[in-house]
């Protein structure tokens, strides 16, 4: 609330203040030229030879966008899935085999994310910094193996920051503040600064606060309900000094620090075990918009830290060298209630009274993990040859471990165990778990563009690469079978190619081609939990120690054409990625565990169209949109005893890639109008369809209908035996809204995100297949706010 406070009177202030010059106004219809570097080295995007979206400072600022998620909402061809806070999974071009949960630890991106040249994706941690000062973001779509490796099989993310100026003082400070209909109260407070610190130095800070509001309420065992229980903070920066000795040497270290705490999740529950109508003997709940049922407080903590050092060396006119060095440390702290699933288990399955299974069961989920990379990249001209040449290193050690504590069990009465203790678990932890990883991967590549005449150009390039991931497995607890320090290895190399084929029709339409290849290393799956399995499940979901890398050969022809005179542009891409070996998530059944199959063979094939103009002086129009049909094209069976064969998992040919819509579009419009003669107004309006799609490849089984089987012992007998729900999340529109005035020094506005107030299902969230919860992540309702911002 302070915060809240702190930032609404801040955006007031600096609103309400007199500007010290005046702001004049745009009369050029030519779009603003912007160079990116997807290809590590500087071009324009109409000059890039592949499918890329690239959001601009200005275009960030205007759409209100402040993380990855709310940026995607502008881009055609990605998919962000919320799982709450720092939990985001990134999708691209509809390539997902599902959603990939926390006990998944084994089981890498398909996305990669880079700040400048450094790496910060981690499968589902991929962490939602703060876009303050950042230059633009790019979106590389399709694979990217050979210049950004393992990690972006279908795509790469790229935050590109400012960097420090020499001989140039400045720096901004904004203020805003927000309301959630129905919800809580919000805001930020961040800043940036540039100091020149002499001829040859010179140190850029940004610095940021933000207060979450929340809009869940949680509906609690003694009847009463806890509001906005999702709420939480972000606080971060980043720190770099430029040090440039001479005209050909640069040295940028640099310090980039995150921490977001939750105190819950933006989880709406429709069926909770121990919270339903459909009980005699317990006090019936009919949970509604908005609402969960805890028995405990939730959070979530996630600390980042990323140390890195960049060196440029200009060798001489037309060779140069790029070392960059890293160091990530992150630390995520989740506590959830397990006390539906501890209820289906004890109550459920094993009988035991109200007494036992309602005792609170609160999951500790821990990740740690150090990442340490190197990079020396060599890039040359040569006349109509321009080429990069690299090697590449990177060790990541990871440990995940998970502990379900029950205070009481031991003592409560209940039969299923004399006792909890064993080698590793203490009393009354029921399961525990303890895995430390580390993986080792060198890799060798580069990339060559030789220009054939004047107008056509190929581009060859190739990645050698080779991994080793090692663990060790520690299980313990009366919920699963104990393994002390098993040891488990797989390890794989391979090559990554690239050809690519640009052809300028004439000065303002260039057409492309390319094939290029990209890969997600494979891993190791985790045991069953045994004492949780039926024999079938035994038999169907064991023996699945390891599973392989997946790999995808994209086919794609595009064009990018410059009209009107410079004032609009038109980029469209066709695709058809085939993808080999891909590594989907399985639940299962009854064990309450997740494997990962390897599916022989799926496909994604689709068109994404971008449209900009600047029709007239005043007036800047964007149209993002992308269909994908994203399938697989093999089945997964399993074989038992009497030679009856099962499909496993939903793994059927003919089902949908999960996670992602196969339909997306955003359109935008801003108008620029003269404010007092000394300030240029501008209105935005933000239009965002998202089409159908499931969370996980099984949840498409049965049409998409969800059936939990009701436990009589949990609050029985009951009105029923099932609850049917549906698996699908809807499509949904939201409408965003801006009001703003800016000149040189100011830039003023109110805002409305989700305007119409649209409450869409982002992805589905079960426990035990749905018997013991079934809920739904969902977006923010209709949020009205003000913000101002001041740079000098």
């Amino acid at each position: 609330m302070r915060l809240f406070n702190a930032g609404v009177g801040s955006a007031l202030l600096l609103g309400l203040m007199v500007p010290a010059s005046a702001y004049a106004q745009a009369q050029s219809r030519v779009l603003e030229e912007v160079l990116v570097t997807a290809r590590k080295q500087s071009e324009t995007l109409q000059d890039v030879p592949f499918s890329i979206a690239a959001m601009t400072e200005g275009k960030l600022q205007r759409s209100g966008a402040t993380d990855l998620e709310s940026m995607a909402t502008n881009v055609a061809g990605i998919s962000i899935q919320n799982l709450g806070p720092g939990q985001s999974q990134v999708s691209i071009r509809g390539i997902s085999a599902g959603q990939i949960v926390r006990d998944q630890p084994g089981v890498k991106e398909q996305v990669g994310v880079y700040v400048d040249e450094s790496v910060i994706s981690m499968s589902l941690f991929t962490p939602d910094l703060d876009f303050y000062d950042i230059n633009r973001v790019e979106v590389l779509r399709g694979p990217q193996g050979t210049l950004f490796g393992s990690g972006s099989l279908s795509g790469t993310v790229r935050y590109i920051s400012n960097q420090p100026e020499i001989g140039a003082f400045g720096g901004s400070v904004q203020g805003s503040g927000e309301s959630v209909s129905d919800g809580g109260e919000g805001g930020s407070i961040k800043g940036h600064l540039n100091v020149p610190l002499s001829d040859i130095a010179a140190f850029r800070g940004v610095a940021y606060s933000q207060q979450y509001a929340g809009y869940i309420d949680a509906l609690q065992p003694n009847g009463r309900t806890k509001e906005d229980v999702n709420d939480g903070t972000r606080t971060g920066g980043r720190l770099a000094l430029l040090l440039q000795p001479t005209a050909s040497l640069s040295i940028t270290p640099r310090v980039i620090f995150q921490s977001i705490d939750m105190d819950g999740f933006n989880r709406e529950d429709d069926y909770n075990v121990l919270a339903n109508p459909y009980t005699t003997t317990r006090p019936p709940v009919t949970l509604g918009d908005y609402e969960q049922y805890l028995q405990r407080e939730e959070s979530f903590e996630d600390d980042f830290l990323l140390v890195d050092l960049t060196v440029d060396l200009q060798l001489n006119d037309v060779l140069s060298l790029l070392s960059v060095s890293s160091y990530t440390d992150r630390e995520v702290r989740v506590v959830r209630d397990a006390s539906a699933l501890n209820a289906s288990i004890l109550g459920g399955s094993f009988g035991e009274p109200e007494a036992v299974y309602t005792l609170d069961a609160p999951l500790f989920d821990d990740t740690d993990a150090e990442v340490i990379t190197q990079e020396l990249r060599l890039t040359g001209v040569n006349g109509p040859l321009q080429w990069v040449a690299g090697v590449f290193y990177s060790e990541i050690e990871r440990h995940y471990g998970q502990s379900l504590f029950v205070a009481g069990f031991t003592d409560s009465g209940q039969n299923v165990a004399p006792t909890t203790a064993g080698d590793r678990a203490r009393k009354d932890e029921l399961y525990y778990s303890d895995i430390p990883y580390q993986l080792d991967q060198y890799a060798v590549f580069g990339e060559l563009s030789y220009d054939l005449s004047e107008r056509t150009m190929v581009v060859v390039g190739a990645r050698f690469f080779d991994y080793e991931e090692t663990r060790e497995l520690t299980f313990d607890g009366i919920y699963n079978t104990t393994i002390l320090d098993r040891k488990g290895e797989t390890s794989s190399d391979g090559v990554s190619p690239r050809l690519m084929l640009r052809h300028d029709i004439n000065d303002q339409v260039m057409i492309n081609a390319q094939i290029s290849q990209g890969f997600r290393l494979g891993g190791i799956n985790d045991p069953l939990n045994e004492p949780l399995c039926s024999d079938a499940d035994k038999a169907t979901f064991g023996g699945n120690d390891t599973f392989d890398d997946e790999t995808l050969t994209n086919y794609e022809v595009g064009t990018k054409m410059t009209l009107m005179g410079g004032a609009a542009t038109l980029n469209a891409s066709v695709f058809y990625s085939d993808i080999e070996d891909l590594q989907a998530t399985v639940n299962a059944g009854t064990c309450s565990s997740r494997i990962v199959y390897n599916v022989p063979e799926a496909h994604s094939t689709g068109v994404e169209v971008e449209f900009f103009s600047r029709p007239t002086s005043n007036l800047e129009v964007g149209l993002s949109a992308s269909f994908v049909e994203a399938e697989l094209d093999s089945d997964v069976t399993s074989t038992d005893d009497n030679d009856v064969s099962s499909i496993v998992g939903g793994i059927r040919e003919g089902n949908d890639l999960p996670t992602a819509p196969g339909f997306e579009v955003a359109a935008t419009a801003t108008y620029f109008f003269p404010v007092f003669e000394t300030w240029e107004g501008y209105a935005t309006a933000t239009l965002q369809y998202v089409g159908s799609r499931y969370t996980q490849i099984a949840d498409q089984e049965n049409n998409g209908n969800g059936v939990a089987e009701l436990y009589p012992n949990v609050g029985g007998p009951l009105t029923q035996d099932t609850y049917d729900y549906d698996r699908e999340q809807d499509d949904y529109q939201t409408v965003n809204l801006r009001l703003g005035a800016r000149n040189d020094q100011w830039d003023t506005a109110i805002f409305i995100r989700n305007a119409t107030d649209e409450k869409a299902e982002l992805s589905l969230d079960t426990e035990r297949g749905g018997n013991a919860r079934v809920g739904h992540h969902v977006n923010q309702p209709r949020t009205i706010g003000v913000t101002a911002r001041y740079r000098f």
